[in-house]
């Protein structure tokens, strides 16, 4: 069998077109421009790159962006007071503070400061908990919502289908059961959520209708561990010494591909696959949050 491949990359510029359309029909019929907000703590370069990618699209897609950069000693309350100025810009619709923050600064206590109807990231108490009772006045953390899109978007309904989910982490596994347990588009799927401590995890994931792997460890689902005609989304993404590789490493997801592949109907690839559609989700609920402050 020779898999069909989930292309994050194609759905995520399939999405960005169809934001770039309600971005400019906002601005023309309300007089409103979505505006993102990024606040980087420190000077990591990882995190810079991130913030990089995520100013570089919205501009791409005509949405407002904005960066704050705070130095690496500065102190909570501060950043505290940057989120609450941030809360009250109306011309700011989505707010996003990069994690990791350093070691002195609490990140739940400010993720919980930014206003639920501006945290686009998804990952406020109150948007969790709204996921959770099938609430519909929520956002989604991004990942999970990518998810989603790559699914539904490539004609693999989760509904009615057995979905297993590896990985319980608060920004995918968790969250993504919850979006596949509502009773909503994109949901009513019958859900097991295993993770690294599951016994015999290969007997699990051999009973996926679909098979979502976020673990974070490389290739570690084989061929055997999959059931023939199974659908694969690998949210892993891990660097892995390769002495045969220019840069001394490769990049690969937690699911042995070229194995796999000829196991699965269909197969997210890494790169390539999960990743591009985070951000884009980042972008969609800025969009969104624009959106309803429109009314």
């Amino acid at each position: 069998m020779s898999a069909q491949i989930i292309s994050g990359k194609d759905i995520a510029n399939e999405i960005r077109a169809e934001l770039t359309t309600e971005v400019a029909r906002l601005k023309d019929e309300a007089g409103v421009t979505p505006g993102l907000a990024t606040v980087l703590v420190g000077d990591d370069p990882a995190s810079q790159m991130y913030v990089g990618m995520k100013n570089k699209a919205a501009a791409a897609m005509g949405i407002h962006s904005r960066q704050i950069t705070l130095p690496a000693d500065t102190p909570e309350d501060e950043l505290l007071g940057v989120v609450a100025g941030l809360n009250a810009d109306a011309d700011i619709h989505g707010i996003l503070v990069q994690s990791p923050l350093p070691d002195h600064i609490n990140e739940g206590r400010i993720v919980e400061a930014i206003d639920p109807s501006k945290d686009v990231d998804g990952l406020h108490p109150l948007n969790v908990g709204r996921i959770a009772t099938d609430s519909d006045d929520f956002f989604a953390p991004c990942t999970p919502a990518g998810v989603i899109e790559m699914l539904t978007r490539n004609g693999h309904d989760p509904a009615g289908k057995h979905v297993v989910v590896v990985g319980r982490s608060n920004l995918v596994g968790r969250p993504l059961s919850s979006l596949l347990m509502r009773k909503a588009p994109g949901g009513n799927a019958t859900v097991t959520v295993c993770h690294s401590r599951t016994p015999d995890l290969g007997a699990m994931t051999r009973t996926a209708d679909i098979l979502v792997v976020a673990m974070g460890r490389p290739e570690t689902i084989t061929a055997d561990m999959v059931a023939s005609g199974a659908v694969v989304i690998d949210v892993g993404t891990n660097r892995v010494d390769d002495e045969t590789r220019e840069k001394g490493y490769r990049v690969c997801g937690d699911v042995l591909f070229d194995e796999v592949s000829e196991v699965a109907a269909a197969i997210s690839p890494v790169p390539g696959g999960v990743g591009p559609m985070t951000i884009t989700m980042l972008l969609s609920n800025t969009v969104k949050s624009a959106r309803l402050a429109a009314g």
